[in-house]
């Protein structure tokens, strides 16, 4: 099989930590990197999900406090309930 050279522009720090990674799996990033493209290839798919960004501390607080239920509305129980309290006088 004919081989080829692929060119790949990362940040450095990126860089040495994958490096790091595909030592401790004993393997090599060019190894890493055809693994990865045998099995999109393959599967005709991204081979694992892709995700945002992971949320910052503000973001965080939010989600905390409408799980707790801090700073929402009361809860309704029926759409009627809901109509009832939007259409009442403050």
């Amino acid at each position: 099989m004919a081989q080829t050279n692929v060119n790949i522009r990362m940040d450095a720090d990126l860089k040495k930590q994958f490096e790091s990674f595909c030592a401790d799996m004993g393997m090599t990033m060019t190894t890493a990197f055809n693994i990865f493209a045998r099995k999109a290839v393959r599967e005709y798919r991204i081979p694992f999900e892709i995700g945002g960004n992971r949320p910052n501390e503000e973001t965080k607080k939010a989600i905390e406090n409408a799980r707790n239920g801090v700073g929402l509305s009361r809860g309704f129980t029926s759409v009627k309930e809901l109509m009832e309290d939007l259409d009442a006088d403050d």
